[in-house]
């Protein structure tokens, strides 16, 4: 009887204790990165009326007489399945998906955490503003503006506002996309000159001549297309197409912006080709078309004052029959000749194409008082071109910047801080880190929904998101995983089996009060 009794209390214990869990779970329905708790029974040990024997020959075998002693917790679990991901519109919460934990701060305390309610603080520090805990990861400290070098420990991560970016000086100018096949030639042009009342026409069809037209002696140009266009400025090569501007801005040492203008002429070279090392490093011999590259102008005067003095040796590129641009020896190369009869002296000698394509040249931009800024030295690249029909879309992507200030940040899903600053360029500032556990629900809970590395939960692996395999979403935060539905049947469960428990108490009451009156 007594046993019983005994055995309903640990009952009542039992299930007291899952209803405290039960408890905790609604409590935190709506906090943020809640995880919720699951209780487990197990039964005591029991006592042993007579054991077990085995069979005979004469008897079969007899089992155990055992009266269990009542019920105890097995385990009390943190159920660590992903809550729903609830948009918040700010920029520094982050929602985490998947097995791992947000690393945060006190001095040498480390802890770990699902609520990703972040904020910067009034010194730049990213932090959980419930508790000013710094949120860790990889700080960006190189002059590299794309990439965060996430091999080092984690440290605490810290964006100042207002940060200022120094001036980056252009020192490259990659171009890419097409050059027209197609661009028509000058097969031929036309002028006049008159001298004491008498006009002469005169027509030149011959390859590399050039003349320099003028409002006193117009051109008349004809094309290989067949079209024809009157020219009164320029100078026109026959041979060459018309010349496709490309300019380009680009910053010196102090962050002043300046434009750079290049030309490409087309030539017209019968039976020219290139010979080059292909990739399996293979001489091969192709027909080419080459592209004369020259500066449009030598010397530009800027709005501040100061002039900028342009310094580049004209050079050549060739493509094959592919359309891809070629480094190496071109078979023919062009003497340009000024027009004998033009009353017009060109004041740029053009120059034709050279016997030797080349993917890279440099350009040199000196910039004269006021500006005091060094001469840019810069990589013309044309390897990214190429020449098909259609049209032309070639564009430089120089590099450098101006000097700017940080005027806005962004997380994106893999927890990189990007800046972006007022000139424009975005500058990945640092990277959340995140840590994962062989056994997360083995964590010791710390309050404010902070957990500790604990004994049987292993130890941290800290990476970054994309490393573990989880993701985190921007501007979200997570909810609490508790299904309310189940923790109100899990709460009927529960009150039914306290009820039941509480019956086995108050039924052994009455048996000891008839074991008590027996006497009377």
């Amino acid at each position: 009887m007594m046993r019983s009794l005994y055995s309903a209390v640990s009952g009542l214990k039992g299930h007291q204790t899952r209803m405290d869990v039960i408890g905790n779970n609604i409590a935190n329905v709506n906090t943020t990165g809640f995880k919720s708790g699951r209780v487990t029974f197990a039964d005591t040990l029991s006592q042993t009326l007579s054991g077990a024997s085995g069979a005979t020959d004469n008897h079969g075998g007899i089992n155990p007489k055992q009266i269990g002693l009542g019920v105890g917790v097995s385990t009390i679990d943190t159920i660590f399945t992903d809550g729903s991901t609830q948009s918040t519109g700010k920029n520094t919460d982050l929602a985490l998906s998947g097995n791992g934990l947000f690393v945060v701060k006190n001095g040498n305390q480390t802890y770990y955490t699902r609520d990703g309610a972040f904020e910067f603080d009034a010194d730049g520090n990213y932090v959980l503003p419930s508790s000013g805990l710094k949120v860790q990861g990889w700080v960006n400290e190189t002059t590299d503006n794309s990439t965060v070098n996430t091999t080092g420990s984690v440290t605490d991560i810290q964006v100042q506002s207002g940060k200022a970016m120094a001036a980056s000086e252009s020192t490259e100018a990659v171009y890419s996309n097409n050059l027209n096949a197609s661009t028509p030639v000058i097969t031929s042009y036309t002028f006049s000159t008159t001298t004491n009342g008498a006009t002469t026409s005169y027509t030149r069809t011959a390859v590399g001549t050039y003349i320099t037209a003028s409002a006193a002696q117009p051109v008349t140009l004809n094309f290989s297309d067949g079209t024809q266009q009157t020219v009164t400025s320029g100078t026109y090569t026959i041979g060459h197409s018309l010349p496709q501007t490309t300019a380009f801005d680009y910053y010196d040492s102090l962050g002043g912006k300046h434009t750079a203008t290049v030309l490409l002429e087309k030539t017209n070279l019968s039976g020219n080709t290139v010979t080059y090392t292909d990739e399996n490093g293979n001489s091969v011999t192709d027909t080419a078309t080459a592209w004369v590259v020259s500066l449009a102008n030598q010397s530009v005067d800027e709005d501040d004052g100061s002039t900028t003095d342009y310094d580049m040796t004209t050079f050549t590129i060739a493509f094959d029959t592919d359309g891809v641009e070629r480094a190496g020896t071109l078979s023919a190369s062009e003497t340009l000749t000024a027009d004998a009869n033009s009353t017009v002296t060109s004041t740029v000698t053009p120059i034709g194409a050279g016997n030797t394509s080349v993917a890279t040249s440099i350009m040199k931009a000196a910039h004269t008082s006021p500006s005091g800024s060094s001469t840019n030295t810069m990589t013309l690249d044309f390897n990214g071109v190429t020449q098909y029909a259609g049209t032309n879309t070639i564009n430089a992507d120089p590099d450098g910047y101006a000097a700017g200030t940080l005027s806005s940040i962004a997380v994106d899903s893999s927890g990189i801080i990007t800046g972006t600053y007022t000139n424009g360029v975005k500058r990945a500032e640092a990277q959340v880190a995140v840590a994962q556990f062989t056994n997360a629900s083995g964590l010791e809970k710390t309050g404010n929904s902070l957990y500790q590395q604990s004994n049987n939960s292993g130890t941290a692996n800290v990476k970054t998101a994309s490393d573990l395999g989880v993701k985190i979403t921007p501007s979200a935060l997570e909810m609490s995983n508790v299904d309310i539905a189940d923790q109100f049947t899990d709460m009927i469960v529960t009150q039914r089996g306290f009820q039941s428990n509480s019956k086995i108490i108050t039924v052994d009451d009455e048996l000891l009060e008839t074991v008590i009156n027996m006497k009377r």
